[in-house]
């Protein structure tokens, strides 16, 4: 397999996971830019999106979107990944936490990563993406480590990558201890650790 990423964005959940899991697999840089790869292919040859992540498998087809590769890594893995049985209680959660990652948190950071967005629309984003913190802090209030049957899995890895993102634009966690905590958690795993320095970030 080989992952496409750019440092330090969302494919870097996918890249947790790879390491999480075990499986052999490369990765290849991308200027999402440029729409080139480290290797000088065009990259949307392989994504026509030309954003990351994407992930090449072993049968040569290409997956598009964090969320389907996450669960396909997840679904492939069950051993290592913790990806509940489809039509249970716990599976319909993994989806929630996933989808809140990708449809409310994700999207909320956008205009404070986008170099034409005025000042006044980065501090709504800002404050948007405070929210999204305060529903997180809510939910671990209840003393779990993870989000999903306090078993690490998927959402975790995406969601620790979207909060991660706080350490870029200098927004102090400690306003939510919860959050803060459940992060360094997963900041200590040994999967994070190899992906966060695989790409640069450690």
């Amino acid at each position: 397999m080989k992952l496409y990423y750019k440092p330090g964005a969302c494919s870097l959940a996918s890249h947790i996971m790879l390491h999480e899991v075990g499986v052999n697999f490369e990765i290849e840089a991308v200027d999402t830019a440029a729409k080139k790869t480290e290797s000088g292919r065009d990259y949307r040859e392989i994504n026509a999106n030309g954003y990351v992540p994407s992930l090449e498998t072993d049968g040569g087809e290409n997956l598009n979107e964090g969320v389907a590769i996450l669960q396909y890594i997840a679904d492939n893995n069950a051993e290592h990944a913790y990806s509940p049985a489809p039509g249970s209680v716990e599976r319909a959660r993994l989806q929630q936490f996933l989808n809140y990652a990708a449809a409310e948190l994700h999207k909320a950071w956008g205009p404070l990563f986008a170099d034409n967005a005025t000042d006044a629309e980065k501090e709504a984003a800002a404050t948007k993406v405070k929210q999204k913190f305060d529903y997180l802090e809510k939910v671990l209030s209840d003393g779990r480590d993870f989000l999903v049957a306090n078993q690490f899995s998927v959402a975790d890895a995406y969601t620790f990558v979207l909060v991660f993102w706080a350490n870029f634009k200098a927004i102090d966690l400690g306003g939510w201890p919860k959050l803060s905590d459940y992060v360094a958690r997963i900041a200590g795993r040994p999967a994070t650790k190899a992906a966060l320095a695989a790409e640069g970030l450690a």
